[in-house]
């Protein structure tokens, strides 16, 4: 059968349908369309909540390791990633875990546009505030560094209102002499390869060139040569044609040799 829009009910106003007990059912598309509404506005108003809370997180930066000889200085970076301006309250805290300990102790904050040194723990006088909060930098400087130093130094920072985040971590690892580590091998000698294998395509193309250089003279020269020895042949035979007792003896020779050619 054929539909057609008059047999349709218009969602802006209401319709019944008939119901099995004779009386029949108002159900008002209005209302409906107006819960559907309010159900959207509510599920983007959660997804808008959701992104929103997602960009206004801290993420904190340092590095994932390390390594110092004994009786050096070594830097401690950390940085942070915010959507937000850098705040005048911006405050970055450092905390220290020494290898083997349950828990850490606090040795740096700093807060108000003022640093707080650790004046009673394993780095007083030893640490030194060398970062520039005002380009998101919270880094550190310890001194003198030894073997007891070894440990995990975590890092946080908050840039209000930007707080949510989590901090991150770098383990200081100290020796008495820095051990050459493997990655840095590895690249000497992927740098020694190429090297040589850059030095010894070079050397392949310059040679190509220089032979297909004397190449090229020899094959010039060979038709230098060929070029006069034609040239001093077509010059005796003009000459011969212009000289009339040169025609002469020519031909008398060569009635001499037809001669005794008949006589044999």
């Amino acid at each position: 059968a054929l539909w057609s829009h008059s047999l349709l009910p218009s969602i802006s106003s209401p319709f019944s349908i008939p119901h099995s007990l004779g009386t029949p059912l108002h159900i008002d598309l209005r209302g409906d369309r107006r819960e559907i509404m309010l159900s959207v506005l509510a599920l983007t108003s959660v997804v808008l909540l959701g992104i929103a809370s997602q960009t206004t997180a801290i993420v904190v930066y340092t590095s994932w390791e390390k390594h110092a000889s004994v009786g050096t200085d070594v830097r401690l970076s950390c940085s942070f990633f915010s959507w937000q301006w850098t705040s005048p309250d911006v405050t970055f805290s450092w905390h220290y875990r020494a290898d083997g300990a349950k828990e850490g102790i606090s040795i740096f904050h700093y807060a108000g546009g003022a640093p707080y040194l650790d004046t009673k723990g394993p780095f007083r006088d030893r640490i030194e505030f060398v970062g520039n909060p005002s380009r998101r930098d919270g880094s550190i400087l310890i001194k003198n560094v030894d073997l007891g130093d070894n440990g995990t130094f975590t890092c946080d920072a908050k840039n209000p209102p930007d707080i949510a985040g989590h901090p991150s971590s770098v383990r200081l690892m100290v020796f008495e002499t820095v051990p050459v580590q493997a990655g840095v091998i590895t690249g000497a000698i992927i740098g020694v390869v190429l090297g040589l294998l850059i030095l010894i395509v070079a050397i392949y193309y310059l040679m190509r060139f220089l032979v297909a250089r004397r190449v090229f003279s020899l094959s010039m020269s060979k038709h230098g040569k060929k070029g006069k020895g034609k040239e001093g042949s077509q010059q005796k035979q003009a000459s011969a044609v212009m000289d009339p007792a040169k025609l002469k003896a020519a031909a008398s020779e060569k009635k001499k040799q037809e001669s005794r050619r008949e006589k044999k």
